[in-house]
């Protein structure tokens, strides 16, 4: 029972403690369980608190005892990524520079509006070293495991939050992404990650010129990433730059039909090859939406090379990373980061403006595409997930050019729309042969989120994944089965 009761969606949590059939702390031990059960093994927290949580579950319980829930998310087991901060808790980011005794003063926004909602805070998850790159190892806290495979990675930055979803630890996990810290590790734990249009969900404090880390959650369904995003994207004074809070119930119409709705679908996009097996998994559940009325066409926005500003960007958000800190501090941190960052550097102010004007360019190309076609679909990765102890697949690292091992060659689906700012998300859309999880990713224009959940919805209940059979440990090789793998579906028209 405990079990299940760590793998019950939000969703059906509210309304239980609402009806007094399931208690808050009895949520919170079955959660705690499953973080003492498997987390030695998956290194999914950087710090657990379970008295502190089980005190939280406690007062919540009294509040629903009395009728007087204070908020849409009381009761419900949450986790932080440790690069946000917490009242009270350190943020040490997964790097041995950051002061473990130094505690936040005040939460970050979209932590304070999860504690105004009664969300209970179990503890932090796990990131690489600033979150910098698209696996989850770091000095500080070590490997991060994949609970498919613990031989493989969850993918990075976010996979702590990613692994304790997949593993009932949390019903919300809060992430970052930054070029695909929240989509990738998504798709490769097998969850639902919703990178919202930036500024949607405030933030503080603010990022610096380089504009392009979105926060959002992680989560086992779709409808608890939407009652996620009706507390977190409420307002905040501190951040100047938010977009106006639009008073969005994002469950709303997380069921509305897709009748009409355009569809495009590339495999291409960004130049990227994905995997045949996944480009089938993929193709297989763009199809389906097909019978559900949508208009699916084969279209991509055509944005060229995107690789090389991209490496501009981002090795210019890495620089501040290292800058004024001493010799031995920086002999701490992750190599690659450092060989990165110092790449950032030796930047001209040049390079620097030529890589914003290419995001304009990608912007413009995506802003036309969208008047075309309601939302694109793309694999979230063209690689399944991959080795532990590896920033980057073998073959991509062997086919890449000199140095651009220092970047992340995977993520070719996703950093673009974290720089033109548009809303992404990518649901679950079946197994490798080796059961492994493929993704699939909806992109739609700025402000489209509430779009892109409705559309997950739809592949979600089309391609279904059962979560609770990871507590048995990682899944057989042949992972085809009918939830997953269906015999036919639809011709995507050219």
């Amino acid at each position: 029972m405990s079990v299940d009761l760590a793998f019950m969606s939000a969703t059906d949590l509210v309304s239980r403690y609402r009806a007094g059939s399931v208690s808050p702390v009895e949520v919170v031990k079955a959660c705690l369980a499953q973080i003492d059960a498997h987390d030695a093994r998956l290194n999914a927290f950087r710090m657990v608190v379970p008295e502190q949580a089980l005190e939280a579950a406690r007062r919540s319980e009294a509040r629903w005892a009395r009728g007087e829930p204070c908020g849409l998310l009381d009761g419900v087991p949450t986790s932080i990524k440790d690069s946000h901060d917490v009242r009270g808790w350190s943020t040490l980011h997964g790097s041995m520079t950051t002061d473990p005794s130094q505690e936040a003063a005040e939460d970050s926004p979209h932590v304070a509006r999860l504690r105004e909602h009664g969300a209970v805070f179990l503890g932090k998850t796990n990131l690489c070293e600033f979150g910098w790159k698209c696996v989850t190892d770091s000095p500080r806290t070590g490997i991060t495991r994949n609970p498919w495979n613990p031989a493989k990675t969850p993918a990075g930055s976010s996979g702590g939050a990613a692994v304790a979803a997949a593993m009932g630890m949390a019903a919300i996990n809060m992430g970052g992404d930054g070029g695909g810290s929240i989509r990738m590790p998504a798709a490769f734990c097998g969850v639902f990650g919703i990178k919202p249009t930036y500024g949607r969900v405030p933030r503080y404090p603010q990022e610096s010129l380089i504009k392009c880390a979105h926060f959002g959650p992680l989560t086992r369904s779709v409808a608890d990433a939407a009652l996620a995003m009706t507390v977190i994207t409420r307002p905040d004074a501190r951040d100047i730059t938010a977009l106006p809070f639009d008073d969005r119930d994002y469950l709303a119409d997380l069921d509305g039909g897709l009748n009409g709705l355009r569809i495009a679908f590339s495999t291409r996009f960004g130049g990227v090859r994905p995997a045949p097996e996944i480009a089938d998994s993929v193709t297989m559940a763009v199809g389906q939406l097909e019978a559900h009325g949508a208009i699916v066409e084969e279209a991509d926005p055509n944005l060229g090379d995107t690789f090389e500003a991209y490496k501009v960007l981002n090795s210019a958000y890495q620089a501040p990373k290292i800058h004024g800190r001493s010799p031995d501090a920086i002999a701490e941190m992750d190599a690659l980061l450092v060989a990165n960052a110092r790449v950032g550097e030796a930047l001209t102010v040049t390079e620097v403006l030529d890589a914003g004007y290419e995001i304009r360019r990608w912007a413009e190309k995506m802003a036309a595409f969208h008047r075309r076609y309601d939302v694109l679909i793309t694999p979230t990765s063209p690689v399944a997930p991959f080795d532990v102890g590896r920033n980057n697949p073998s073959a991509l690292v062997d086919s890449a050019a000199k140095g651009d091992h220092v970047y992340c060659l995977f993520n070719g689906y996703l950093y673009q729309t974290n720089y033109t700012h548009q809303p992404a998300v990518s649901v679950p859309c079946g197994l490798t042969a080796d059961g492994l999880p493929v993704g699939l990713q909806i992109i739609g224009p700025k402000l489209s989120d509430a779009l892109l959940l409705k559309i997950a919805r739809a592949v979600e209940q089309i391609r279904p994944i059962d979560h609770a059979k990871l507590v048995d440990g990682p899944q057989p090789k042949s992972g085809r089965t009918d939830a997953f793998y269906l015999s036919s579906s639809p011709a995507i028209r050219a």
